[in-house]
């Protein structure tokens, strides 16, 4: 995945997203299918998959028909508490896992990323802050993801991706996750050194998510 991302001019990670706990309903109505393979079509580095139901509306079965609709690299998005949802990604066609530095200690962490790198997938460690920055740093991470939504609030702002960017040893490819909603925004952590962007509501917004992506695109590039 990370080798992927670096290959196109700008690493955005689209995501399929129906709903979340922040907007409620944002798109349950373009089927999945359409909006991954538009995705791909308009130059998506990657795609981002949600598979938990209660909050986000998704399923397993939404990575499976993502795995059968393109051959872009996919990131599974879940709250991995388990070691058996690694396995579960991996059968059901992910690239790449998710672990939320948050809801993981230091050692889960450092135990799930070894696993995920026994089955040939590559890890993202999400972060808030500095605290959870200094649980993610493991030789068997590839990719660390700067959540800029306050959990407790919901308040988004790009602004944390800034503070902890010269935080985040080189050795790790640099995510910059949520309230992304403009090209600018994009310019703008590009300086910070983010080498990708993990943008999900911006699209899903839309009825045509893959053409909110091109246009998105064109306006960087």
């Amino acid at each position: 995945m990370v080798s992927s991302l670096q290959k196109v001019p700008i690493g955005i990670i689209a995501e399929h997203k129906r709903k979340s706990p922040s907007k409620s309903i944002i798109n349950d109505k373009t089927a999945l299918p359409e909006v991954v393979k538009g995705y791909e079509i308009a130059g998506a580095s990657a795609i981002s998959v949600l598979t938990d139901t209660f909050f986000f509306g998704g399923s397993l079965d939404d990575l499976l028909l993502a795995r059968k609709t393109v051959s872009l690299p996919i990131l599974r998005k879940e709250f991995i508490v388990d070691p058996y949802q690694i396995f579960e990604a991996k059968a059901y066609g992910a690239d790449a896992i998710l672990l939320i530095a948050a809801s993981l200690s230091k050692q889960e962490i450092s135990a799930f990323s070894i696993l995920a790198k026994e089955l040939h997938l590559e890890v993202l460690v999400e972060i808030h802050g500095e605290e959870e920055l200094e649980k993610a740093l493991h030789p068997s991470v590839d990719m660390i993801g700067v959540n800029n939504r306050n959990l407790k609030t919901f308040e988004v702002s790009i602004e944390n991706s800034i503070q902890l960017s010269e935080k985040i040893p080189p050795a790790f490819l640099k995510i910059s996750e949520s309230g992304i909603n403009s090209p600018q925004n994009v310019k703008q952590l590009l300086a910070y050194g983010f080498e990708a962007f993990l943008i999900g509501t911006h699209f899903m917004k839309s009825a045509h998510p893959g053409n909110a992506l091109q246009s998105f695109i064109s306006e960087i590039v």
